[in-house]
């Protein structure tokens, strides 16, 4: 009752948490299984994603004491975005667990699967973003309940026999993706070619289809075999041409629920310049992380409400009060100085894992020094892209669903 009437108090309330015989009904509404190709021509290499991510609970969650349920993931083949249902904390359980640690499995997949240079045994090959999704989750602990968003760099797709790389998106519940392209030329401004649809129950913006993990205390008719079904049954995904110079927007619903596309496409248009050149140049990472946090900051001015004025959004006046993360990704080609970066980044890691660094945190010390893939202040390194796809003369691959 008093998260109710607290949240009121906020205007339109966050995420709420969706019983399992609730969810197991409808994932056929939602279920979606969609290519989009365009075929035009663009040199043989492999792309990667060059990435920042930004994220903000909104400050009337912090004055009320909620935790940031959201979490991101910016890596050389995946982009991620996960919001936690923040109603658990009134069950005495961090929302924030199995959206960090979901992410975090999905990274170390992609990373062992999508990545060419890498020797994976037959059962482990990539088999689409569902199949990627179900083992993460099955090798997670964590009790939760969030929403997902992934979007999967798969660079062995061919197409009448040449290398073609698509981006399969992933999405359950109410994240949404808009693909960016500069469609007349590179000195054009950025367009919309994509954009994906939220998973809402009923339509409401409170009741998302959800991912979840939970508990006797939450839901007695709760079990595993469901978040399965919900991967499997209710996800919608979409495998979508990826060209050099595309502009993935990935954001939680407090995103989108406050911002209109235009608005965003305006963003990413005045900060992100066109090329002045006829080759294409890769974004600075510091514009990809402008325009996350100025579409975060852009976000939150719609509720502010301030001299008692609200403003317009896609859910009404005002818009919704929510945690807010935004992941900003573009499509560069991946480099030798890539693979380089990456291989030290995945042997980094397994060091990690054995010995703790040392038994010490990455960075400690007097004089800290930045993991690598990771920027200055601590936030993985997204800009290093990620590694090419198999160069055999097999028949067409599609992209991946399953």
């Amino acid at each position: 009752v008093f998260f109710v009437c607290a949240m009121e108090s906020m205007k339109r309330s966050p995420t709420f948490l969706v019983g399992t015989s609730q969810q197991r009904d409808i994932l056929g509404e939602f279920q979606k299984r969609e290519q989009h190709f365009t075929e035009e021509y663009s040199k043989n290499k492999p792309l990667c994603f060059s990435a920042r991510a930004y994220q903000q609970t909104h400050p009337a969650k912090v004055r009320m004491g909620y935790k940031d349920a959201d979490a991101t993931l910016t890596s050389p083949m995946l982009l991620g975005v996960c919001d936690g249902v923040s109603q658990l904390e009134e069950f005495k359980m961090d929302p924030s667990l199995l959206p960090n640690e979901l992410l975090r499995t999905c990274e170390e997949l992609a990373m062992l699967q999508l990545m060419p240079d890498m020797q994976v045994s037959p059962q482990d090959q990539y088999r689409g973003p569902i199949s990627l999704l179900k083992e993460a989750y099955e090798e997670t602990e964590s009790f939760g309940s969030t929403t997902v968003l992934l979007a999967a760099l798969d660079n062995s797709t061919r197409i009448h026999g040449k290398l073609h790389p698509m981006i399969a998106v992933l999405s359950i519940g109410d994240c949404e993706l808009l693909m960016l392209r500069r469609t007349n030329g590179r000195q054009s401004d950025l367009e919309a070619v994509f954009h994906t649809e939220m998973q809402r129950i009923d339509y409401n913006v409170q009741t998302p289809l959800q991912l979840a993990r939970v508990d006797e205390r939450i839901d007695e008719e709760f079990d595993e075999s469901i978040a399965l079904e919900v991967i499997e049954k209710g996800s919608a995904v979409h495998c979508v041409s990826a060209y050099e110079g595309d502009v993935l927007i990935l954001g939680s619903d407090g995103v989108f629920d406050n911002l209109f596309l235009d608005e965003i496409v305006e963003i990413c248009n005045e900060i992100l310049p066109a090329s002045t050149g006829a080759e294409f140049t890769p974004m600075p990472a510091k514009f990809l992380s402008q325009v996350a946090q100025r579409i975060v900051k852009e976000s939150h001015a719609k509720s502010d409400g301030h001299g008692g004025q609200f403003l317009d959004t896609p859910i009404g006046k005002g818009g919704k009060v929510d945690d807010t993360s935004v992941v900003v990704g573009e499509i560069i080609e991946w480099t030798e100085a890539h693979k380089e970066i990456w291989s030290q980044v995945r042997r980094n890691r397994k060091w990690k894992d054995v010995m703790s660094c040392g038994g010490m945190q990455c960075g400690a010390g007097p004089t800290r020094q930045p993991c690598c893939g990771e920027d200055d202040d601590g936030r993985k390194r997204g800009d290093d892209g990620s590694e090419g796809g198999s160069e055999s003369d097999e028949e067409d691959s599609r992209c991946s669903i399953s």
